[in-house]
Parts: C-alpha cells; structure tokens; sequence
C-alpha cells in the first residue's frame, strides 16, 4: 500500500508530539488522511496503559463515516470494526469509545472517566462543554489530543483555545497544500466559494462572518433568476418546506425542484400568510392545501412535504388537512436540519457555480436572501430574530432541500 504525504502531513506526522495537536484549515487539503494512520499509531503507543481511547465527532454517524468506516477500507474490518449500539468499537485490538460531541449529553458519558487519548474531528461544531470535559479527563501524564476542524470565525472559542499558552502544535491548511488533489477539481472548488466562504474553505483562515450572508447575490440577484415558463421544465423530484408562524412571525412555504440528479437546485414557488394573532392551525392547514394543489398541477407532482421538525403537531395538523382534501399524505413528515451554520455554505456553492435558479414569483424569498445578515452575536449563522420577517421564508425554503444536502454536496 502506497503511503504519501504532503510536506504539511509529514510535519505533522514528525512534529505532533505535544499534549494537544491540531490540523485546521481548508476543505479537501489533506487534514484528515493522514489521521488515518495516524490514529493507529497513537493507539498502538499506549496499548496496555491505563486510561480510555475516546473517538469524538460532531455526530456517532458523521464519526463512521468520516474517520471509521475509511480506516476500515485501509486495514481491513478485522483491524478496524463499527460502532456497536453501546458505542464501542474495537479498532487495533483496543476498546475505544466513539461518541457524537454536537450536545452536553456527550459529557456525562466522559464524566469520571480517564482519557490516554482522545481523536477529535469537526471539533468547531462540539458543544464547548464537551470540549471542557475532554480536557479535564486527559489526566495521564502520556495522555494527549489530536484534533482537525474548518476554521470559523476569529471569535470561537476554539480559535481562542488554539491562541492559548496550552502545550499545543497547530498547523493551518490552505487548498493548494495538498499536492494530490487534482488541478480541476482543485479550480472547481475555488469557484464554488465567495467571501468569508473562500477565506475558510479554501485558505483555511479563521474569517470573520459580517454584514450580508450573500452579498453577490445582493448585489445582482437578476443572474439568478428564471421566468415562470423557464421554471416549468421536468423535474426528477418536487418538494415543499413548511416554516409554521408563531409570536410574531409568518407561516412560509417553500416549493423546490432538483434536476440533474440533484446538481441543480430551483425555487419554483412560495406562499407566506401574514403574521395575525387570529391565525389558527386551520387557517394553516387550508392555506397547505391550497398550496399543494397548486405545484402539483403546476409542476405535475410533489414528492415531499417537510414541516419544520420542532413542530410535530403542526405537521400532523398537515396530514390531516391533506387526507381531507384526498392528496397524497404519506410524503408530509419532518425535516432534517442539520448544523444551521452549513446552511449558507451550501446554499453559497449553489449561488457560485450557477446551480441555483429562482423563479420571478419567489419574491418574498429572493428579498430573504438579499437581505439576509450573520448574527453579530453568533458569527457563524444568519440572526435569526425575524427582523422583516424574511427568516421565515428562508427557513422554509432550506427545510424543502436539507433532506438531500449530502446529495446536493456530493454532486
């Protein structure tokens, strides 16, 4: 087996010897590969000793697939196994314990426990208090930390660890430093990048989030834009995405479409209802049906209904309403949300590469994304305190394409 490395992994491989070690940088610049060989080698190194080997991620799932299930491929499933339902893998003839690190509940599974090495991936997006813990667990003088994320903004607080005076080794990645990413692809993700997107993704630098979310877009959303008759073409599936109003804000929905097997993204219409105390659920509920029937007969089929998953009775409200009206009602459920800050990141790449198109009649949504703005309290999302009203319809409008995000990004 072939094992090359950039001069950036050999450093790292050579020099990564403190207590805690860190890789951050751009999107496809080599920061993990090397970890997987790296892992093995830190496993092996204190196989016998006392103490806990613990694999964190943003999620159990995103840890399999990420680290795990690529580890495998290499050394073969006797070597490297899966995470069994206690969240146990067996990996190099050690117990290590995998956890997801996205909420506060991954710190009482490492409460009391004693960690002699711990891997972190996505560190950025863990809830800060498992951050903590994991720090006051590495309690064995051999005990150390290695960990790899895409940088935020200057303000996290992982930034603020890393420019700590803790015994720590840090690289930063830009792109261009992995020589083995071919040229084209290389381009192609340099393009799907403006902004403060372009200055993390592919410099790898901590850039702060400010002002406009899409400011190109602001600047000259016409490019973007389709006619009612361009935006009737076929469509390999339809799908709406229901924001449900409440204290102040709008019920919005969303219709979609995806063509070239997901590459291709287009908002093909939406309804928002005003923002009235005397709206009830029925109102909602007569409002969807209306909505339905309408892109179903526009655009000739509605494959998926995703209500907003915070609101179960809502949703159900919408099953009912549509059985009623004798629609197809087994598509309507809950949407998958995932991390809010990778919103705009995706939607950044559809705008960049021209994969996005938005019909003339999506006006309340094309204001949304004009007008859209980071939250100067939370610098890696859009504020979402309704100001205008425009959060509702951008919500709604992510929740009709977060099903299929990885599909989205894959293509």
């Amino acid at each position: 087996m072939e094992f090359r490395l950039s001069v950036k992994q050999r450093e790292y491989w050579r020099d990564s010897g403190r207590r805690w070690n860190i890789k951050y940088g751009a999107t496809r610049s080599g920061k993990t590969y090397l970890d997987y060989f790296l892992i093995p080698r830190r496993i092996r190194e204190r196989a016998g000793l006392p103490g806990r080997i613990v694999l964190l991620g943003n999620t159990r799932g995103t840890l399999q697939r990420n680290v795990i299930d690529p580890m495998a491929e290499i050394f073969g499933p006797g070597m490297v196994g899966r995470i069994g339902q206690d969240g146990v893998c067996r990996m190099f003839g050690e117990k290590v314990y995998c956890m997801g690190a996205d909420s506060k509940r991954a710190v009482d599974r490492l409460r009391g426990a004693s960690i002699k090495y711990c891997y972190g991936d996505e560190v950025v997006s863990w809830d800060e208090e498992v951050f903590g813990m994991v720090k006051s667990r590495l309690d064995k003088p051999y005990s150390c930390f290695d960990g790899t994320c895409n940088p935020k903004g200057p303000e996290h607080w992982f930034k603020k660890f890393i420019d700590s005076d803790a015994d720590i080794f840090v690289q930063q990645y830009a792109i261009d430093d992995n020589p083995f990413l071919d040229g084209a692809v290389k381009e192609a993700l340099k393009r799907e990048h403006r902004g403060v997107f372009y200055e993390r993704y592919i410099l790898g630098c901590w850039a702060q989030a400010e002002g406009l979310v899409f400011p190109e877009f602001a600047r000259g959303p016409e490019k973007w834009l389709i006619s009612a008759r361009e935006a009737c073409g076929g469509y390999e599936k339809v799908c709406i995405g229901v924001d449900f109003g409440g204290y102040g804000s709008r019920t919005a929905m969303v219709a979609v479409g995806f063509s070239g097997r997901f590459r291709e993204l287009t908002a093909l219409d939406e309804m928002v209802l005003p923002a009235k105390e005397s709206l009830d659920a029925q109102d909602i509920a007569r409002a969807f049906v209306e909505f339905y029937r309408r892109v179903a007969a526009m655009f000739g089929r509605v494959d998926h209904v995703f209500g907003d998953s915070a609101s179960p009775t809502m949703i159900n409200t919408l099953i009912s309403a549509a059985k009623e009206a004798g629609l197809p009602w087994r598509q309507i459920g809950k949407c998958a949300k995932g991390p809010v800050s990778q919103r705009p990141v995706t939607i950044d790449r559809l705008l960049s590469t021209g994969r996005l198109r938005i019909a003339e009649e999506c006006v309340e949504l094309l204001r949304a994304l004009k007008e859209l703005r980071w939250d100067p309290q939370r610098m890696d999302r859009p504020e979402d305190r309704n100001i205008g009203n425009i959060n509702d319809v951008y919500d709604s409008f992510c929740y009709a394409w977060l099903t299929f995000a990885g599909q989205i990004e894959r293509r």
